[in-house]
């Protein structure tokens, strides 16, 4: 019950809950610049490469059976926001992004390829960006969630969706990407730049329901079984290149 408490207190009044709007402006002169400069470097670097990747898309036994089901409440680990960005373009799938710079070029990033970004994190504006989750699920969209964002700890999973599940009455998938060749970053998050023409495994686990009537006790094994799907998509998809050389790692 412990990891499920701060956010009960919250968002259990979901349909009543509100906070206070962010800024309008909360960015001076350098970081407007530097948001427009670095979301259209993401953009362009992820749309010359995205053509070549080559996907394999593998389902566990009682996962959705296609990624193209809706409304479903979709997680994954942060590292793979570039292979997922371009996989899932162009579907109005709504993603949760933090409030921070980084999550603010993030968001125009993926808004650029068809994604609705909806701003807020474990840390802040928590109650309004599930809200705003919660709403794009009753109107038929998906949404996503780098599930070990926005600063970590990595592939360690936040409680957010187990609790959208049981408000929405939506299902949560967890998929992971796999590359045979890639950069990877020297940031918390080991972030995957797939080189061009790479191979990508994309893997899912079966999917999870919490009724509505789901206990904090239900809540907290349903994050378990979350962390689990997690670990185990991320484990076959790897499996799939573990003959094949690592990636290297870029600063």
């Amino acid at each position: 019950m412990a990891l499920h408490n701060d956010y009960n207190e919250r968002v259990s009044a979901a349909t009543v809950a509100t906070e206070p709007a962010a800024s309008t402006n909360p960015y001076n002169f350098r970081q407007r610049v530097l948001l427009n400069l670095i979301s259209w470097l993401g953009f362009l670097v992820i749309r010359a490469i995205g053509p070549t990747l080559r996907y394999t898309l593998s389902f566990e036994e009682g996962a959705p059976g296609s990624d193209a089901v809706r409304p479903v409440i979709w997680v994954f680990w942060h590292e793979c926001i570039i292979t997922s960005a371009w996989h899932w373009r162009r579907r109005e799938i709504a993603v949760m992004t933090s409030r921070s710079f980084d999550g603010e070029y993030i968001a125009r990033i993926v808004e650029k390829f068809g994604y609705r970004a909806i701003r807020g994190s474990s840390t802040r504006g928590a109650v309004g960006a599930l809200l705003g989750m919660r709403r794009e699920l009753e109107q038929g969209r998906s949404v996503a969630f780098t599930i070990d964002g926005p600063q970590g700890p990595r592939h360690v999973a936040k409680p957010g969706p187990a609790l959208l599940a049981r408000v929405a009455g939506v299902p949560v998938c967890a998929f992971h990407l796999a590359v045979d060749r890639a950069w990877q970053l020297r940031t918390w998050d080991r972030l995957i730049v797939p080189k061009p023409f790479a191979r990508v495994q994309l893997r899912f686990s079966r999917q999870l329901q919490a009724s509505r009537e789901a206990s904090d006790a239900e809540l907290d094994q349903l994050h378990a079984e979350m962390q689990a799907g997690l670990e185990r998509a991320r484990e076959f998809a790897e499996a799939s290149f573990e003959t094949s050389p690592p990636a290297a790692a870029a600063r």
